[in-house]
Parts: structure tokens; sequence; C-alpha cells
């Protein structure tokens, strides 16, 4: 009788610490959409569901959005929007928001200002800003406590060209970031080689320029990264495969202080750097490479510089766009032509990246992570 009771009782133990286990896992699972091309078999804004250690599972279409190829939140997290490059509000981009549920519920769609839109952003006070490539533009907008954005409120026009005759012919605005405490926001012009510096008007609803920072020669700025103490900027250069380090001083004037590779020095390929990331501590950076097919890792040293420490190949082609999670413990990458998210695994004592798994998805482009 006691051995039979004794039998029972460790199974009874054994069942408790297996759902005890997956009611853990439950409460620490990851969720993230993603944005796609829709030129094959997607067909929008997806959602994805990770564990506690980082195993992925699909969920479902959240919404049907022509080429939604960059995500952002708004309102804490209750609004998703995304930039649709396909034109169709007389003749330019549209920006979409939707309300965040148990699915996406689209209730507006408004012009982004110019053509083949490729990033949006917005801020706590519901300011959303636009960069539209093609016809290198910022668009300002705004969204409320519903979801609803407002029509266009301004344009503003981007003048100028840079070394690289092919790619640099006219001006090709690729993302605009609100720059953290203060009231500024930096465009990152591909197309005229420089970061262009304004100001929001907030009474009027206007961009108000304030200076430009001209890059490297070529260089084809196309996203940027700031350091968590506010003292330097992190641009990542398509054109020339580089990250420059730009100073930021007490009265928010920019300086380029120099830049690094972002390729292995015996690396003969051609590549495209394409996005870049800190972690939250400042200790290490992470970029995206197009070509070589990697993530590069650098470490990040008290005074800003950047010291490379590897490169971990993102085990797909053409990796766009990629996450850290929100505790930072994993490192997501979109590897656009071979339709594959891949989980790698961060240290973060020592930055290096550990493969977990992968998930295939059709033209991925962006990874948003729910915070």
């Amino acid at each position: 009788m006691f051995k039979r009771n004794f039998i029972v009782i460790m199974l009874l133990l054994a069942v408790f610490a297996c759902q005890n286990q997956k009611t853990n896992m439950k409460k620490v699972n990851y969720s993230f959409y993603v944005g796609t091309y829709t030129d094959t078999s997607s067909k929008g804004i997806y959602k994805v569901e990770m564990d506690s250690i980082g195993h992925m599972t699909m969920l479902s279409l959240q919404a049907r959005s022509d080429n939604p190829s960059f995500l952002t939140f708004a309102n804490n997290g209750n609004t998703l929007l995304a930039v649709n490059e396909i034109n169709t509000v007389e003749g330019k981009g549209t920006v979409e928001s939707y309300l965040v549920g148990n699915s996406l519920k689209l209730i507006s769609r408004r012009s982004s200002g110019g053509a083949h839109p490729c990033f949006v952003g917005a801020n706590q006070e519901g300011i959303v800003l636009t960069a539209n490539y093609t016809s290198g533009t910022n668009g300002l907008l705004k969204v409320d406590k519903d979801s609803k954005l407002s029509t266009l409120l301004d344009v503003q026009q981007h003048i100028g060209s840079g070394a690289n005759k092919v790619r640099q012919d006219k001006a090709h605005a690729h993302s605009i970031w609100f720059v953290p405490n203060s009231n500024l926001v930096i465009a990152v012009d591909l197309g005229t080689n420089e970061l262009w510096i304004s100001e929001i008007d907030r009474v009027n609803n206007k961009f108000r320029l304030k200076d430009k920072l001209e890059m490297e020669d070529g260089a084809g700025p196309r996203h940027l990264a700031f350091h968590p103490n506010d003292k330097y900027i992190y641009v990542i250069n398509e054109l020339n495969n580089t990250i420059s380090t730009v100073q930021i001083a007490a009265d928010k004037t920019l300086s380029l202080l120099g830049s690094v590779s972002t390729l292995p020095n015996d690396f003969q390929g051609e590549s495209f750097p394409a996005d870049i990331h800190i972690s939250s501590d400042g200790n290490f950076l992470y970029a995206s490479n197009r070509g070589h097919n990697s993530i590069a890792i650098y470490k990040v040293s008290n005074g800003g510089k950047l010291n490379s420490i590897g490169f971990e190949s993102t085990l797909g082609d053409h990796p766009r766009n990629f996450s850290l999670s929100p505790d930072e413990k994993f490192l997501l990458v979109a590897n656009q032509n071979t339709n594959n998210i891949v989980c790698f695994k961060r240290d973060k004592k020592t930055g290096l990246l550990t493969f977990v798994e992968e998930l295939k998805v059709a033209k991925p482009v962006c990874i948003l992570f729910q915070k």
C-alpha cells in the first residue's frame, strides 16, 4: 500500500511540475508582427509567437495589405502603423493604421506624402513621420487615441545628390527618427548623402529645417541607432558598407567622428547593409549585411568607439530588418529572398549569437515585437 501511494504521489508531483513549467513558459512568451512584400504568396501582415527558449509558431494573417514593408507602434502599442509601397492615393504611397486586438482592425489609410514609403515612426504625442524613398520626401501626420490617422499635414522635400551617380542622382529619403530628449527629428537621405535635422512646429504642424550633416562621399546613409547615453548616433551606410559614428554635442549639434566597415577584410563580393540596432546597455551594436548575409557584431567602448568582434551568418539571403526581443535575450532576422525568419539566442555578456531555429515566412522584411 505504501509503495503504491508513493508512486501515485510522485506521479502527481511530476504532473504538477510539468503544468507549472508550461505556465511559466507562457508567462514569458513573446509575440511579434511581420511586415512582408506581397509579390509572391504573402498576403500582408502576419503574427508569430515565440516561447521562452526561442521556438517560433506562426499564428495567422492579421491584416491583408499590399507590401507593408515597415511597421511601428503608436499609442503605447494599441495602434500599429504600416507603410504601403503600392501607389494608391494620388500617385503616392500610403500609411495605414490598425487597432491592435485579437487581430488587426484597419482604421484608416492616408497618403504618406510621397512615392514608395519605406519607413514610419511615431512618438508618444501621436506625431507620425514617414520617409518616401523615390520622391525624397518626409510626410507629417498625426494619429489619435482611436487609431485614426489625420490627413497629411506637411511634406518636407529633400533636394540634392551625392557622389554615386547611379544611386545618388537625387534625393532618396530612407528613414526619419525622433531624437531622444529633444524637439528634433533626423531624416536620413541616401540620395543626398545627408542627415536632415529639423524641428516639428507643433502649432502649425510643419517641418522646420535646422541643419544638415553631410556624410562621407558615396556613403549612402540608410538607418541609424542612438546610443542610450544620448552622446552618439550610429548611421549605417548602404553604399560603402560602413557604420559612421556621429557625436551629439550639448547643444544638440552633430559632428561626424569616423566610420568602420560592416564587412570582413577578406570579403570580395557585393553587399549592402540594411538595418542597425544597439543593446539597451550600450555595450553591443549589430548590423545586417545583404550580400555577405550576416549580422556584424561590435563591442562599444566607453568613448563610443566600435570594435568588430565577429560576424554571424543569417542562414538566409538578403537579411533586411532584424529586431532584438524586448528582454534582448534573442535577435531575430528577416531574410527576404529565402523566405525565412531566423532566431538567435544573444549572450548579453559577450554580445555573440547562437542559432536557435528558423520559421518559413514568405518575403519577410520587418519584425516588430509587442512589448
